[in-house]
């Protein structure tokens, strides 16, 4: 089956065709990282995940590419405003720097934990002054660039020697410059937009983040960051350039003109990019001041994957309205999955081989993802085949795998890894207390095993379990329970480490292990 993409630059859908099948080259814009991303950004980056998924189920190589924004981006895409990271620096009172760096790391952690697979190649805009430099120094040469601003100039791009320039937005260029609210008196041309802020030439004088240029002092603009990087490592034809439909009328409206102006050629085949999460008051920005994050999903007792999850529900192209009755519908749909997985593990023969049934339905849910990224009608798929009484424990589990490698559903929750000693102790008290009909003490393991990130689903052959994320409570909230269970274990004789009357089982959060999920040990209770 061959792979359909839609193309914003044609406004079709098109079967794709790689410049190297060896070798894809996937380009995405990367966050600005002056603050935490919100949903709507990560649902972007899912969407992207999903992409280079089907592109390696598809059986073609792959170079991922993103880049991170952590100097020269404005409040509004066309230049206005202050930079971001410095806005950031002045309001958290630390060095740019410091700022990139904690604001990555962070994104990087909602990433893993939303099973998005990391770029093969990451690059930081500070890292590649000199790349940018040297393509403004070719456009200046060419003709496409000019300074003007004082003794020392701004250089901007100058839209009119493309004529080419509005055709990716296919909006008529008045109608671009209208989003472009402060005028520059320095500009040509109202889409004219600036390769290199100089410190005296620009309204940045004061400018942390700097570097010497032919031009003088300065920095660079936001759009050259994609285009140098992007050229950089991919060379100077890319197959595949992604990002939110945001970035259409600028940012890579911006892009493709300096790029082919400077290169003298069609700079990228495919451009995909995926629509707004909405909320009720509109669609999901920073510049409201409050905005949802994946930490604030988690805290409110999500699994990151649950909102993962919501996201396939909907495809890429089309908006998706957030709440949290369908964040509910999602958990339990997902939860769900977890549940049969681990039933279904339970009873089936290991490495029994997919019939040809499964391999029908896991031809399905590919040629759903080859069509556009349909991850709607692959969720359908995979779930009439859960539903199905004929197909085999082990064909349900091979059908799932096959589903999480394409939609990443999860590999390492529905994979069930093994629990630390203490959980297992906890979870055996608590199958004794239910056969013992001693309700009051299952549901105060229950309770605490739910606090730790373990779910359990009672059944009449038995419990089954799985790992979720720990909802937050408060410390005391925490040790009362964790007090709960060590007495209950004591007095129901299992055993305990050698430490004294003053143990008890303490949560440790994954971040404080640097893993996904929470664990539990013992630890002593006055330490």
């Amino acid at each position: 089956m061959a792979l359909h993409l839609f193309n914003t630059l044609t406004r079709t859908k098109e079967e794709f065709r790689a410049i190297d099948p060896k070798n894809v080259r996937l380009y995405c814009c990367g966050p600005t990282v002056y603050n935490y991303a919100h949903i709507g950004n990560l649902r972007t980056y899912i969407f992207e995940d999903l992409l280079r998924r089907t592109i390696a189920r598809a059986g073609l190589g792959l170079t991922h590419v993103m880049n991170i924004t952590d100097v020269g981006h404005l409040q509004s895409d066309a230049d206005e405003g202050e930079d971001k990271m410095a806005l950031a620096s002045k309001r958290e009172q630390k060095s740019p720097w410091d700022i990139a760096k904690f604001y990555e790391e962070a994104f990087f952690d909602d990433c893993r934990k939303l099973g998005i697979l990391r770029p093969h190649i990451v690059c930081r805009a500070t890292d590649h002054i000199k790349e940018m430099q040297g393509m403004i120094d070719g456009l200046e040469k060419k003709g496409f660039a000019y300074k003007a601003g004082g003794n020392q100039p701004n250089v901007y791009f100058d839209t009119a020697q493309f004529p080419a320039y509005a055709d990716f937005a296919r909006l008529p260029e008045v109608q671009l410059a209208q989003g472009r609210v402060e005028a520059d008196a320095n500009k040509r041309n109202p889409t004219d937009f600036v390769l290199w802020f100089t410190l005296q030439g620009s309204k940045y004088p004061n400018q942390i983040m700097k570097w010497e240029s032919a031009w003088g002092e300065g920095f660079p603009g936001w759009h050259i960051e994609c285009s140098a990087m992007a050229t950089k490592y991919l060379g100077e034809q890319i197959d595949i350039h992604c990002g939110g439909i945001d970035h259409i009328p600028v940012h890579h409206t911006n892009e493709i003109a300096q790029s082919e102006a400077c290169l003298g050629h069609k700079w990228v085949n495919y451009w995909l990019h995926g629509e707004f999460l909405l909320m009720d008051d509109g669609k999901m920005s920073k510049s409201k001041g409050e905005f949802m994050t994946l930490q604030k999903v988690i805290d409110a007792g999500y699994n990151p994957l649950h909102y993962r999850y919501l996201c396939l529900t909907a495809h890429y192209r089309g908006p998706l309205r957030f709440s949290f009755e369908s964040l509910d519908a999602a958990r339990q749909a997902y939860d769900t999955l977890c549940h049969k997985a681990d039933e279904w593990r339970g009873i089936a023969p290991a490495g029994a081989p997919p019939s040809a049934a499964a391999k029908a339905v896991i031809g399905k849910i590919d040629a759903a993802m080859q069509d556009d990224l349909n991850s709607p009608v692959a969720l359908s798929a995979l779930w009439e085949a859960m539903r199905n009484d004929v197909l085999s424990a082990p064909d349900k589990l091979a059908i799932l795998d096959a589903a999480d490698s394409a939609l990443g559903l999860g590999g390492a929750t529905l994979a069930k890894p093994e629990l630390p000693p203490p959980l297992q102790t906890v979870l055996s008290a608590r199958d004794k207390a239910r056969h013992d009909k001693n309700w009051k003490a299952a549901d105060v393991y229950r309770s605490y095993l739910t606090s730790a990130g373990v779910s359990v689903k009672d059944r009449p052959e038995g419990s089954s379990w799985y790992v979720s994320v720990a909802p937050a409570l408060e410390h005391a909230q925490r040790q009362a329970q964790a007090d709960a269970v060590y007495n209950l274990l004591k007095e129901g004789g299992f055993a305990l480490p050698q430490d004294g009357s003053s143990t008890f089982l303490k949560i440790i959060d994954g971040d404080e292990k640097g893993e996904p999920s929470s664990s539990v040990c013992f630890v002593d209770k006055k330490g």
